[in-house]
C-alpha cells in the first residue's frame, strides 16, 4: 500500500476534519472512503475502511479515508448522517483536486458511512461509480437509498449473508430498487466481516477493474 500522509479538509459550514491520503505518482482515479457510526466506536481505522483503501491503492488509485464530524481529531458535533453530508462533501472534492477532472472518482462507505455515501452520491450523477459495504437498511429510512437508481451497474453493493443489522429481507428489497447494481452477498459474514476481508477484497476488486476499466 502506498504510505498515506495526513491532511485537514474544512467543510462549508466550518467544520475540520482529520483525513488520510495515499496518493500515487499517477493515480488512475480516486476513491474517498467513509467509515461505519462514529457512535458506536467507528472512525478511519476501521479494518474494513482500512482494506477497502489498501485495495483500491493497489490497483492504483489515490485514496482518501477520513474521520467524520466529531470523531477522533475532527472537530464538529456528530450530526445524525445529516451534517456529515457536508464531510463527504469536502472529501469528494479535495479528491478531484487531486486526480483531476478526467479521472474516475468514487464515493464508498461502511454502514453508516454507507447511509451518508448514499445521499450525496445521488447529488453527483457525474461519480464513476459508488461502493456501499453492509448499509444498515434495518436502522435507517430506505428514502436514504432511493437517488441510486441512475447509477445501474455503477454501483457496488457488498453485503453479509447473516448481517442482522442489513437483513436479507431488506437486502432485496434494495437490490429490486436497483436491479442493475452489481450486488455481492457474502456467506457467513455478519456486519462487521470478521474473517471475511478477503472475499470483501475480491468484490472490490472485481467490480473496479469492470467499471473503472483499471
Amino acid at each position: 500500500m502506498i504510505a498515506e500522509t495526513s491532511a485537514t479538509l474544512t467543510t462549508a459550514d466550518g467544520v475540520t476534519l482529520e483525513a488520510l491520503v495515499a496518493e500515487p505518482p499517477t493515480p488512475r482515479g480516486g476513491v474517498v472512503i467513509c467509515h461505519p457510526h462514529p457512535l458506536y466506536g467507528g472512525d478511519m481505522d476501521n479494518p474494513v475502511v482500512v482494506r477497502l483503501a489498501e485495495v483500491f491503492g493497489e490497483m492504483g488509485l489515490a485514496t482518501l479515508r477520513f474521520n467524520f464530524r466529531g470523531t477522533g481529531q475532527s472537530t464538529g458535533a456528530h450530526g445524525g448522517g445529516v451534517a456529515e453530508q457536508h464531510d463527504v462533501e469536502v472529501a469528494r472534492a479535495h479528491m478531484v483536486s487531486l486526480v483531476g477532472g478526467d479521472r474516475p472518482v468514487v464515493l464508498a462507505g461502511y454502514s453508516f458511512g454507507a447511509a451518508v455515501v448514499a445521499e450525496v452520491a445521488a447529488k453527483h450523477g457525474e461519480l464513476s461509480g459508488v461502493v456501499l459495504v453492509a448499509p444498515p437498511l434495518a436502522r435507517v429510512d430506505p428514502e436514504r437509498f432511493a437517488g441510486l437508481a441512475p447509477f445501474v451497474e455503477r454501483l457496488l453493493v457488498i453485503v453479509g449473508g447473516s448481517d442482522e443489522i442489513c437483513p436479507t429481507d431488506a437486502q432485496a428489497r434494495l437490490r429490486d430498487s436497483v436491479p442493475h447494481a452489481t450486488f455481492e452477498v457474502i456467506d457467513g459474514a455478519n456486519h462487521f466481516f470478521f474473517g471475511k476481508l478477503y472475499p470483501l477484497s475480491q468484490a472490490a476488486t472485481i467490480w473496479a477493474r469492470y467499471v473503472l476499466g483499471i
